[in-house]
């Protein structure tokens, strides 16, 4: 067996975020040309970021969410940024937000493939319909989150709150598919 260590790559963080304080959203594009903002289709203003490369909704009600982060810091330093550039460009803003890190996507490759078809019926919570979806939704308790495992040995993981929440999740159905024997090494 050439077991070999799953390849963790963090897709995308969402974050939520408040200051507590109603946001002008029209006063906001005013002073940011580059703020999107069409009220009749959404009712949020989308803030981009080169550094880090985000994309912050920012709503009338001062909340505030924030995509695109490649980790849990880098989300808190997006939305940080977003309010610092919001103070500068004289929009008042009393409190710094309070960010919460809502989901964390990742991809991972287990560095070889899965009996599907087995796996489905050994895994428990796991459901796998070829026919709609080519992979295997695995529903893990500790930590809570969503594997989405493939022939290929590919996982997407969702619904982790925290980096170290992808980790076990994805160790813990490693340890599994190694442990039923459905892993396949070339």
């Amino acid at each position: 067996m050439a077991q070999t260590k799953p390849v963790i790559a963090i897709v995308n963080v969402v974050a939520s975020a408040t200051i507590e304080q109603r946001l002008d959203l029209i006063d906001i594009t005013k002073k940011f040309p580059g703020v999107e903002y069409h009220p009749e289709q959404f009712p949020g203003a989308v803030f981009r970021l080169k550094v880090p490369r985000t994309a912050t909704l920012l709503f009338g009600s001062g909340k505030m969410v924030c995509t695109g982060a490649k980790s849990e810091d880098m989300a808190i330093k997006a939305v940080n940024t977003v309010v610092q550039k919001l103070r500068k460009g004289k929009i008042k803003i009393k409190n710094d937000a309070i960010v919460t890190v809502q989901n964390i996507v990742s991809s991972i490759n287990l560095g070889g493939r899965v009996n599907l078809e087995q796996a489905a019926r050994t895994l428990p919570r796991s459901m796998y319909e070829p026919e709609q979806f080519p992979g295997l939704i695995h529903r893990m308790l500790d930590p809570k989150t969503v594997i989405l495992i493939f022939a290929s040995g590919k996982l997407v993981c969702v619904g982790a709150k925290l980096e170290e929440e992808i980790h076990r999740s994805v160790n813990q159905i490693h340890s599994l598919l190694e442990e039923k024997d459905l892993m396949i090494y070339d």
